[in-house]
Parts: C-alpha cells; structure tokens; sequence
C-alpha cells in the first residue's frame, strides 16, 4: 500500500513539473525591465520571453511581438530555448513511461518490467530537472552581470522574471518526483528479494513434520 501511494505521489508530483515546464518555455517573463533610473518610463512594462517580448501599459493593454529571427536573440536565450523545447519533450515522455509501470494500469503484466519502467521514467524526470535548471539559472546570472555591470545602459538592465522563479521551482519538482520513482523501485527490489531468499518458518516447520511422520517403505524386492 506504502509503494502504490509513493507511485501516484510520484505520478502527481510529476505531472505538475511536466506542467511546469511546458509553461515555462512559453512564458515571457523570463527577463523584466528595471526601473532604476529616472529615464526609464515606469508606465511601460517590458517582457522578454523565448519566443517574444511583450510590452505592458499602465491601462493593462500588452502588446506582443515574435522575434523575427532566432539569430537576433542573445546566446543565453538562444540556448535556453533549444534546452526548453527537449525538456519539454523529455518531460511528457518521462509522464506517459510512468503511467504504464504504474501498479493500476494492465499494459505490463510483470511486475519486474513495471519496476524498471518506473525506474526509466524516474531517470528522465531527473535528467528533465537538470535541463530545466541549466537555462533557467544561465539566464538568471546574465542578468544579474549586467544589472552590475556599469558598462551597460540602464535602459539595457533587466531583473529576473517570474518565469525563472517558476522555472526553478519546476526543476526542484521534476527532480522529486523523479526520486520517488526511484525509490519505490529500489523498495520493490528489496522486498522481492527478502521474500526470495528467506523461507517462511511456517513452511519450513511444515516440512520437517511432514518428513517425521512420513515413514520409508522399502520394496520386498530388496530383502530378497
């Protein structure tokens, strides 16, 4: 019961860093304009994401652009972008290999294989966690260098956005779900093993009365 409720803990816990993922990549908060300067216009939101930048008035009214060129884009983003996709990708497929070593589902009648299933989707989602956490925290430090960076214009400095706030958030989660998986397959080993290798006092004290009570019969042939 303790293995059936890790698996859905890790089940659930995984499906909402697939969620999360996926949200993260499209989000455009990822770099948001500073206001620290008496020239930036503080009415004016800028939102800087993957695939767009958005500008927000004080009348709620947001404005949307796609970049026109993946070029155009700094190398940070660039990358994150690729690293975002294949994330959420790796994701969805670590999802659906945990759905089928689940303990409710019939696709997979051995137990043995489910475990290893379990296993396999454990892996990726902690590997998602990785790729998810590298873009998110390249990103948060080219920020922070140019927030101090005295080189840099003001009106060029951007803080760290909510999607990076998620997107770490995220990367913790894919890890913990990942870690449940892992440890329900390492549970279910060690209890098939103790089951395998130690018999039951029941069945051993069984046997020997039974050999007790049984007597030899010998055949006339050998008195013969």
């Amino acid at each position: 019961m303790a293995t059936y409720a890790l698996q859905i803990a890790g089940l659930v816990i995984g499906g909402v860093g697939m969620v999360g993922t996926v949200a993260v990549t499209v989000m455009p908060q990822w770099r948001v304009s500073a206001f620290i300067g008496s020239n930036i216009v503080v009415f004016e939101n800028l939102w800087e994401g993957l695939w767009m930048n958005c500008v927000r008035h004080a009348n709620i009214r947001m404005q949307c652009k796609i970049y026109d060129s993946l070029l155009a884009l700094s190398p940070d983003l660039q990358a994150s972008r690729g690293l975002m996709c294949a994330a959420s990708v790796m994701s969805f497929l670590a999802f659906m290999i945990a759905i089928l070593g689940m303990k409710c589902t019939r696709c997979m009648e051995d137990s043995k294989v489910k475990g290893h299933t379990l296993l396999t989707a454990g892996i990726i989602f902690i590997i998602t966690g990785i790729v998810v956490l590298i873009p998110v925290s390249w990103v948060a430090n080219s920020i922070i260098r140019d927030f101090y960076n005295p080189i840099v214009d003001v009106a060029q400095k951007r803080e760290l956005g909510e999607a990076l706030y998620i997107g770490w958030t995220t990367a913790l989660v894919l890890i913990a779900g990942g870690a449940l998986f892992c440890c329900v397959f390492c549970s279910n080993e060690k209890s098939s093993s103790y089951r395998y290798s130690i018999p039951s006092h029941r069945t051993t004290q069984k046997s020997y009365h039974t050999e007790m009570k049984s007597p030899t019969v010998y055949s006339r042939s050998q008195y013969v």
